[in-house]
Formats: C-alpha cells, structure tokens, sequence
C-alpha cells in the first residue's frame, strides 16, 4: 500500500464545501478537518511519541511569562490559582475527547475531530434553529483553531527572532562570568525583521514535514534543548532565594486579569488534543497519556512561576529568561529554549494545516496535488512570518487573538460541547452547573482579556531604545 502523506491523501478524497450534491454532514466529514483520518498503523503514535508531543504542545513560550504571571497574582493566590486553571483546562481536554469518543460511536465514525464533534452534536441539540445551523459550529471552531493556531507559530516567530537578535548583538557584552543582570544601553545593529527572514526558510523546509510520527523526533529534540534550558532556569532560580515572606500573599483584582491571560495563555496544547488521539496505535490508553502528561506540565508551570517570582520578587521581568545574567551560561538557555520552539511551531502548524490543506488540494486535479499541498504549507509560514513582521504591536494582537479564540477552545466550548451532547441522556444537576460555572469563567476571561489588549492597543507605543531589557520586554506583552 502506497504511503501517501496523510494530509495528502485525505484531500484527494475530500470534496469542496460548495458540493450541493452531498450533505453537510457528509461533506464536513471528508473536507477540513482538524487531523488526519486515522494513519497507516505503521504510521501511527506510541505511548512514549504520544506523551513527548503532549509535553511539547504545552510547554511552550507562555512558560516564560508564569513569573511574572505569579508577581500580577501575588504568592498564594497565584499558586492556587495556577493549579485551579490547570485542573481545569485539563478537565475541558478530557470532556473533548469523551465528547468526540462518543459521537464517533454514535455516528459509526472512526474518528471525530473538534469541529465535527460540535456540529454532531448540534444536529442532535432541543433548539431547531441550532439543528438546522449546525454546521456553523464546525465552520466556528475550526476558524478559532486556526486563528489560535496560527496565533500561536506568529508568536513563535518572534520569541525566536527576539533570542537571536540578543544572543548576536550582546555577545561582545556577554562575559564568562555569571553576575546578576545589568541594564544595558545597546542600540540594535540590525532590525528584528531581518532575523525573522532569516528562520523563514527553515521554518517552511520543517513544515514540509506532514507525519506526526516522523515529527515526533523533532519533538524529541525540541524537549531535550527545553529540558536542557529548564534545568540552568532552575538551577539559577533555586540559589540563594530570598525569603518569601516579604512577597504579598495577594496583588490588585486588577493585575489578577492579567494572571488570567497569562495562565490560560501558557496551556496551549488543547488544539492537539484529538489529533493525537487519532494517530495513537492504542487510542484507548489516551487518557493515561494525557492525565500523566498534563501532572507533568501543571507541576513545572507552578514550580516555575513559585519560584521564578521568589527569586526576582518586584524585579521580576515579562519572560524569565530577561531577569538571567548576561554570561554565556545562561545565553545558552535563549538558544536552546529558541530551538525547542523552533521544532514545536511544526507542531503547532500540523493543526490549521489539517484544516485548510485537505479543502485546497480538493480543489485541484491529481497532478498538482502535491505542489498545492507544498504551496499552502508555505503560505501559510509566510503568513504567520509577515504577521510578525508588519502588524504594530503584534504582541497585543496576539494577546487579544487568544484572549477570544483560547478562551473559547480551552474553556468555554468544551463543556457547552458536553451540556450539548449529553443533555438528553439524564445529566446530573451537578454536572450541568459544572459545565456552566466554567464556561462562565471562560467568558470572564475571554471579557476581561479583551478589554486590556484593546486598552494596551490605545496606548502611546514608543519605539525608542531604552536598555534591552525594556525592548526585549515589550516583545513579551504577549505572555500577559
């Protein structure tokens, strides 16, 4: 059997959305979707594959930002919050994949993807003028996953730029000897943009990369260099921590939104949720992985914001990596963290890609079909590239892109996905106020996440060269 990149393949067998010929259901089943049918069994993820991309879905740039997330916070009320928002956007990924577990049995599918799961259930939802609407619950999320997605390698393209640029133009500042940070008065030798054309064509030739298996070594590597980084982070932070009860217990309500963001921000990984699902040669150990996997990710982002904010206390900057000495050392941590998200932006890329790839090469005879497949992937990078290049502030774009279109993946539709799909099967009260009171948070912070990137958006921008810890930390308002 031909080993035709799944992506690939899929398309082929995909019909336009436009095609009145076949229904809704029938056409969003073989259209975009989110991931790839089921793969090749040689192709498809061990347990081992499956909890490396997990971790790596999720550890990512807003990592960084949990220092300073826990300062917005204050001590106590950051940590347990933290482990609170953690809990439950894990809880929410579990809801997804029980949600989707079940309509695929309902419909006699072999596999349900995000956006198929919330018009399934629609089509079986009291409201009749949802019924007959329900294929804009697959068109809506597939459009935040893409947005989200997208936002996500946009900001990636960035912190990556951002490190290069200061591992270059610090070096001949940067000495042997690891000293606490000083600020520094260095004008840049050359634009930041120049430094994002420069990752592009690497970044296009890793996208060519189609299966999740192959990519899973990739993955591999981009969690030993974040491994890597982690522990001179850690090794740094845990020195001579000053006492902690000099920090407050809790921050302003006003600052606590920002924690918000931050928190939500750092928990990336739920776009990836069901495509890894999909491709596990044993999906029913999934739920192993993602519990093992999301324990992991929830106790280093705690430590890491604990002990980040005890460690800097009211110095503490926008990404950690800023409050490090300016020695080769702890430079090293900026390459190695860059590089771990270097290979995790194809990760993060295989999502949007699944949904817009199969609809192109659809649309083209067999001959072309892997040159539309190439062409797309590589729009698609230059898309994000040009985004980070010629949108202002696209820190705050960005802030504002996950506020909505996070929020709403994470934690406001899954349980509505549930209210939905099991509405009619005798839910508990309990279970239903669940469901709403986080779906209410979720909107909360979707609200109020908002409403501070547009009043950042109004603010003064001042492009003025302070000292690089304040350039570079603009470049992380993102995180927040």
């Amino acid at each position: 059997m031909s080993k035709t990149p799944l992506l690939r393949r899929d398309g082929r067998e995909s019909n336009s959305l436009d095609d009145g010929s076949k229904s809704v259901s029938e056409s969003s089943s073989n259209t975009s979707s989110e991931c790839v049918r089921p793969a090749e069994e040689a192709n498809r993820l061990s347990m081992m594959q499956t909890l490396i991309h997990l971790l790596k879905c999720n550890i990512g740039t807003g990592l960084l930002g949990l220092p300073v997330a826990m300062k917005n916070a204050g001590i106590l009320v950051g940590l347990l919050s933290l482990l609170v928002i953690g809990i439950i956007t894990v809880h929410c990924m579990v809801i997804l994949v029980n949600c989707a577990n079940h309509l695929s049995h309902r419909r006699q599918k072999s596999f349900v993807n995000y956006g198929e799961a919330m018009m399934y259930s629609l089509e079986t939802c009291p409201n009749a003028w949802l019924r007959t609407h329900s294929v804009w619950g697959r068109y809506t999320v597939s459009f935040l996953v893409i947005v989200t997605q997208l936002g996500f390698c946009s900001v990636y393209f960035m912190f990556m730029a951002d490190n290069l640029q200061q591992i270059v133009e610090e070096a001949h500042v940067t000495s042997n000897i690891c000293q606490p940070r000083k600020k520094l008065v260095l004008a840049p030798i050359l634009d930041i943009r120049f430094y994002m054309l420069t990752i592009l064509p690497f970044l296009v030739l890793l996208v060519f990369i189609q299966n999740l298996n192959v990519l899973s070594v990739f993955s591999t590597l981009a969690n030993i260099t974040t491994l890597g980084s982690m522990i001179l982070i850690f090794e740094y932070i845990l020195q001579e921590i000053p006492d902690p009860s000099n920090l407050p217990l809790m921050a302003s309500w006003e600052n606590f939104l920002l924690f918000f963001g931050t928190a939500v921000f750092a928990f990336e990984g739920i776009g990836m949720v069901l495509p890894l699902q999909n491709q596990m040669k044993h999906p029913q150990q999934f739920s192993f992985v993602l519990y093992l996997g999301m324990s992991l990710v929830i106790i280093l982002f705690i430590c890491m914001g604990s002990f980040g904010y005890m460690k800097f206390g009211l110095n503490t900057q926008a990404s950690i990596t800023l409050n490090l000495p300016n020695c080769w050392l702890y430079q090293s941590v900026k390459l190695m963290y860059s590089i771990g998200i270097f290979f995790t932006y194809a990760l993060q890329f295989h999502v949007p890609a699944g949904i817009i790839i199969p609809f192109v090469v659809s649309q083209v005879s067999e001959s072309w079909t892997l040159f539309a497949d190439l062409s797309v992937r590589t729009a698609l990078v230059g898309v994000t590239c040009v985004s980070a290049i010629i949108i202002p502030r696209l820190e705050l774009i960005i802030s504002l892109m996950s506020s909505v279109s996070s929020s709403a993946l994470a934690l406001i539709i899954p349980p509505l996905l549930e209210l939905i799909t099991f509405y009619t099967e005798d839910m508990s009260c309990v279970t239903i106020a669940k469901d709403v009171m986080i779906s209410m948070v979720g909107l909360l912070g979707c609200v109020f996440g908002t409403y501070q990137a547009l009043y950042e958006l109004t603010q003064p921008y001042s492009h003025s060269v302070d000292n690089s810890t304040d350039v570079h930390a603009r470049h992380y308002l993102f995180l927040f």
